[in-house]
């Protein structure tokens, strides 16, 4: 069973961390891109970061611009785990974050990605 479960999630206050963890199982994680997206109720799902195949020398960060500086991707291969280590949170960063598998880190097109997680809600007080 092709399965990614996200975990992580929790209450944070404005200017905390928190590190989300994105484990994979019946696949490897290191021969897709990963991308880690977040939805607000009512709002369109948003691409917030993605690491491409991580098995590749020329493997790929990209960054929403909106969490550029804050957050930062890494993977274990070992684990087949997917990271999403997030900085200096926002109140407007509250959100249920998901991680998903696709060929490609196109963070605009969710459509593009598969094996959705259930989600992990984070919730960053002022």
């Amino acid at each position: 069973q092709l399965q990614l479960v996200e975990s992580g999630g929790g209450l944070a206050q404005s200017g905390g961390s928190l590190r989300l963890s994105c484990a994979a199982s019946g696949f490897a994680l290191r021969y897709y891109a990963i991308g880690w997206f977040r939805q607000v109720p009512g709002k369109v799902r948003e691409g917030v970061s993605c690491i491409s195949r991580s098995d590749k020398s020329d493997s790929r960060k990209v960054y929403a611009d909106s969490v550029k500086g804050r957050f930062a991707i890494s993977s274990d291969n070992v684990k087949n785990t997917v990271y999403l280590q997030m900085s200096r949170l926002k109140p407007e960063d509250t959100a249920v974050y998901y991680c998903a598998r696709s060929a490609t880190c196109l963070l605009a097109t969710p459509e593009g990605f598969s094996s959705w997680g259930q989600g992990t809600q984070v919730t960053v007080s002022s």
